[in-house]
């Protein structure tokens, strides 16, 4: 009792030549990794672990990584990847969320409690428990099963057709469901997987350089990436991305830097598996588009009366998809209040176009009311991102007493450029309406990140208001109307 993704992994480690390689360690060929495997699933049934029962998996992106994965899995148990520095906070609160009762690292198994983890009708054919923040910060647990990720991996390999000589470079962590199915992904393909302890400009650079084929990277690393200009990447033939939204100027910039590389836009969720929308380099469609569904999934726009929205008009995106998750661990609720009949509430607001491609608009819990306007922070983004000064912007609601809600900015410049507050309010006064132009603009050189590498914009107030230096972030009052 091992599960489908077992199969996949085992299958693919076991072609000639197969290795798993790091930037920061030696790497394991396919047979070190299936042999590290079965040490780690014969220690599991030696301290008694039962089937289903959630172990914890110690990451740090090293190559054991996926050996323990696959461990874990012939044992019959469920992972659940947890990183090596996570802070403890964030450890504590996994731990009581799926009361384990074993964490392996590498080959060394701890107990964590003496009492088996409660039976969970659940967890039966589940692979992993992913835990993201979300929007309240809680962490959710995803449960994920080894026949919906199988399924969606093979959708992928037709997708986006990975190959034996590929070098696939992953700087992405094994606790982000873009890690996951990225490093799966090139095992299934035979292609050499490359993985990325921790990202650095000089790290990518020098892979870039050496022999990637193929990057899966969040838009903040290719940003961080581009900032001095594109690396040269000689083989380099598709970028992917995902995570976070794209902006057209970053698109752009990718495309420039790399004119032999396909960025491939995807857009998706952990809770429905990833991946539900594909935007390539090479296809026509309005800027800022997630594009088309790919194969299998099915979604619909809906107004806040659960009616469909017209073409062209912004509602809720709701998915449909056979690849999506069991449930959310211990939280029937929840579950059941993130579906509208048998579509995922995405909680991300959307309009159709004419020529079938989808636009993200915002979160619906991220929309900005400010004097009463609704206002997208993805629309400031992308038009504060449009000044040519500008490398990237982060947009959010801060509590204010006379407006609601104020927009603060997070803005990071070209390198070597030079832009004062008021000047960048001046051309953003003249681009968007003055409702919508920020009150706080606080210069930075970087976006504020959360764990995955995301740029996160729950961490823009945290920035915006330890600033008080007026030369770096003023304020700016217009008048709440339009």
């Amino acid at each position: 009792m091992s599960g489908a993704l077992a199969t996949i992994l085992r299958e693919g480690l076991a072609r000639p030549g197969n290795r798993v390689d790091e930037v920061s360690g030696p790497g394991m060929s396919g047979h070190e990794l299936d042999a590290h495997a079965g040490l780690v699933a014969g220690l599991l049934r030696e301290a008694g672990v039962r089937p289903h029962e959630p172990v914890h998996v110690a990451i740090g992106n090293r190559a054991l990584d996926l050996g323990t994965l696959l461990g874990v899995w012939r044992a019959g148990a469920v992972a659940v990847p947890v990183h090596r520095s996570a802070a403890p906070l964030t450890r504590e609160a996994v731990e009581r969320a799926t009361r384990a009762r074993f964490r392996i690292d590498g080959l060394g198994l701890d107990r964590m409690a003496e009492t088996p983890s409660p039976d969970r009708p659940l967890l039966d054919g589940a692979a992993l428990v992913v835990f993201t923040s979300g929007s309240t910060g809680a962490p959710k647990g995803v449960v994920l099963g080894h026949e919906a990720l199988a399924r969606k991996l093979a959708v992928l390999d037709r997708l986006l057709g990975f190959r034996p000589d590929d070098v696939v470079v992953v700087p992405l962590q094994l606790t982000f469901i873009f890690g996951i199915w990225a490093s799966l992904l090139a095992i299934r393909s035979g292609a050499t997987l490359v993985l990325v302890q921790k990202f650095t400009h000089a790290t990518l650079a020098g892979q870039l350089a050496a022999r990637a084929t193929v990057l899966a990277a969040v838009p903040t690393m290719l940003r961080a990436l581009l900032a001095d200009g594109a690396p040269p990447g000689p083989r380099l033939r598709a970028v992917l991305t995902g995570g976070e939204a794209l902006s057209p100027s970053l698109a752009q910039a990718v495309r420039g830097g790399w004119p032999e590389a396909e960025l491939v836009d995807l857009y998706g969720s952990t809770e429905t598996g990833s991946c539900d929308f594909c935007h390539r380099s090479g296809e026509a469609g309005t800027a800022g588009s997630i594009g088309v569904p790919t194969e299998g999934v099915t979604y619909r726009i809906v107004r806040n009366d659960g009616t469909p929205a017209s073409a062209g008009e912004v509602g809720e995106l709701q998915i449909r998809t056979q690849c999506g998750m069991l449930g959310y661990l211990d939280n029937a609720e929840l579950t059941q209040a993130s579906f509208e009949a048998t579509h995922f509430r995405t909680g991300d607001l959307a309009r159709l176009h004419p020529d079938g491609q989808v636009e993200l608009v915002g979160r619906s819990k991220e929309i900005i009311s400010r004097g009463g306007n609704k206002i997208s922070p993805l629309e400031i983004e992308n038009a504060l991102c449009a000044h040519p000064d500008v490398a990237a912007t982060l947009c959010a609601g801060v509590p204010d007493e006379r407006l609601g809600e104020a927009i603060h900015a997070v803005v990071v410049l070209k390198p070597g450029l030079a832009l004062t507050v008021d000047e960048l309010k001046c051309w953003a006064g003249a681009n968007l309406e003055r409702y919508k132009v920020p009150d706080v603009i606080v210069f930075s050189d970087m976006l504020p990140s959360g764990a995955t590498g995301k740029a996160s914009r729950a961490m823009v107030s945290t920035l915006t208001l330890a600033c008080t230096d007026t030369s770096t972030a003023t304020m700016n009052r217009p008048p709440p109307g339009p």
